[in-house]
């Protein structure tokens, strides 16, 4: 029969190894010493006999149980003269009684005892010994067991640390427990009882319903008194409820409960991992929403800029256009040139000289104020972006923080990654080189070498000022270079009609020259300061890219072995 149902077991308890297998993946990307060892403590014990943990206060009387249990006339467990040296004790079945040291807190012995073929025993140091380790490998060993046994003293069974002791086995682990009073001897039998219900009763404060408690002598079972000892009853419900037919599929029931807890132990940091995720998500988009809406109202306010420039462009131009017009009609030209033989400075040429500064004088009149408020205008928004950016990178919110249980490695990388935009951020803003485009620098011949000295973004309305007023003023100084070339061939002799047409050439060709140079250096700028800002990021897009997948990954981990875990509880259900 046992046979015939361990056969049946025995798929899932192989599905259950893959499923060990995806939190050993799980566990690769966390940074949790007692969480690891305990997935590589599964993986080493799964194919181990039923795990008894035998736990309790020092002096309770652990390794005597222990020694009766085993219907043994030899001593398997030392019982310790000083709890301070106390080491844990592995009990394994081997052909010879033998004893391995494996390290300094932990000692294997083998022992032909045919029950160690069923069960392996591990007699722990007490809950509250003060030797250094003792409750961190007690913990080590209590996650992978199949059944926790915690011996109390039956004369005082209510001391605080075995008790906290099983508050921490519930809430971590959930394993199935039994509750033992040795040297029940010692008690008259009212005492006694009394006392095992107190156990009762303090078992089911601490979530333990319906708790089995039994009260035992090792000294009456080693002296054969069986009777009294209390020892046949306890045996019976082993062989009925943990061992023989049944230990299989509790082996495999409370591998289920252990692979359960440690994936939703992973998810739980996990969720912490993915709000912060998602919450850097949010402030990369804000971050982009930002450069996004200043690049936009910047490249408005150029547009802005230059349709004010060209309006005063426009009527001083219309102004010189009307002069010319009104100046070059047959008969006003007769009369220059008559008046110009009594007067040199009634000469046509004169007069046309007097045109072509006008002309000059009224542009830098009607476009100088135009161009000096719109270019600070366009420097306030450039400088209001660099300086929402930084805010909000000094108000990146954390949540995942160093000290967080499993992912504490991720928090501090990002932590440090934050940091170093922060500090880049700042220094980036406040280096003036960073928002000089030597390019434009360049190509404007009235910019001077030192006007882009400064601090940051202090420069811009320096560097936006030259560029508008060097390109603006260099162009329409083309202009009036090229009317006096064209003035200087004036004779009678020329069409008024032709001179009027080149003229509003000249006129129509400067300003989409104005137009479509501060449009492009304007927007080049503007874009250049964007992706300047855009590239300090480089390191924080990485680690959100690196996050994406570490997580979709660990999220289909977690899903997998949920999934899997509740379809074999199901199917364990009907076997």
């Amino acid at each position: 029969m046992a046979a015939l149902t361990e056969k049946k077991l025995l798929p899932y308890f192989e599905r259950i190894k893959t499923l060990v297998d995806k939190l050993a993946e799980q566990s690769s990307r966390i940074d949790n010493s007692e969480t690891l060892s305990t997935i590589q403590e599964l993986r080493l014990r799964m194919d181990e006999p039923f795990l008894f943990v035998i736990v309790g206060e020092v002096k309770a009387g652990k390794s005597s149980f222990i020694n009766a249990l085993l219907s043994t006339d030899e001593e398997i467990c030392a019982v310790a003269p000083d709890p301070k040296t106390d080491t844990i004790q592995q009990i394994k079945y081997g052909d010879v009684h033998d004893e391995v040291i494996i390290n300094e807190f932990l000692k294997q012995i083998y022992f032909p005892d045919p029950i160690l073929q069923e069960i392996s025993i591990v007699d722990t140091p007490g809950t509250n010994t003060i030797v250094e380790h003792h409750q961190e490998i007690t913990e080590r060993f209590v996650p992978v067991s199949d059944l926790v046994v915690f011996v109390f003293e039956a004369k005082n069974p209510y001391r605080k640390s075995a008790w906290d002791f099983l508050s921490f086995i519930n809430q971590e682990w959930k394993k199935k427990v039994i509750f033992v009073l040795q040297q029940k001897d010692l008690l008259n039998e009212n005492d006694l009882q009394i006392n095992l219900e107190g156990v009762r009763k303090e078992a089911a404060k601490h979530n333990v319903p319906e708790p089995h408690v039994f009260a035992v002598s090792a000294l009456q079972e080693l002296e054969g008194n069986h009777d009294l000892s209390g020892y046949p009853a306890l045996r019976k419900y082993l062989k009925e409820n943990i061992t023989g037919i049944h230990a299989f599929r509790l082996k495999i029931e409370n591998l289920l409960e252990l692979v359960t807890t440690l994936n939703e132990k992973i998810n739980a940091g996990l969720k912490a991992r993915q709000a912060q995720y998602e919450s850097d998500l949010l402030f990369r988009k804000e971050i982009d929403k930002t450069l996004h809406e200043h690049v936009l109202k910047s490249q408005n306010q150029v547009q802005t800029l230059i349709h004010n420039l060209l309006t005063g462009y426009d009527k001083a131009t219309m102004i010189s256009e009307r002069e010319l017009r009104d100046g070059l009609s047959f008969f006003r030209l007769v009369g220059k040139s008559f008046k110009s033989i009594f007067n040199k400075n009634e000469s046509p040429q004169v007069w046309l000289s007097e045109i072509k500064t006008d002309l000059d004088k009224n542009l830098k009149i009607e476009m100088t104020d135009r161009l000096h408020e719109g270019v600070s205008d366009l420097a306030d928004n450039i400088q209001n972006m660099a300086k929402v950016v930084e805010l909000k990178i000094l108000k990146n919110k954390t949540i995942l923080k160093d000290n967080d249980e499993l992912f504490g490695h991720i928090a501090e990388r990002r932590r440090l990654i934050i940091e170093e935009l922060q500090e880049s951020f700042h220094n980036f803003i406040r280096n003036s080189e960073n928002f000089v485009d030597t390019k434009l620098v360049e190509e404007s011949s009235s910019i001077s070498p030192n006007l882009a000295t400064g601090s940051g973004i202090a420069v811009v309305g320096i560097i936006l000022t030259a560029v508008t007023n060097g390109a603006v003023f260099d162009i329409t100084g083309g202009l009036i270079t090229g009317i006096g070339l064209l003035f200087a061939g004036i004779t009678t002799g020329i069409k008024r009609g032709k001179i009027l047409r080149r003229f509003s050439e000249e006129i129509k060709l400067t300003r989409s020259k104005i137009e479509n140079e501060l449009t492009l250096k304007l927007n080049e700028y503007i874009q250049q300061i964007k992706d300047k800002i855009e590239t300090q990021f480089i390191e924080f897009d990485q680690l959100l890219e690196e996050e994406g997948k570490e997580l979709q990954l660990m999220q289909e981990n977690y899903n997998h072995i949920d999934s899997e875990q509740k379809t074999i509880r199901k199917k364990l259900a009907h076997l």
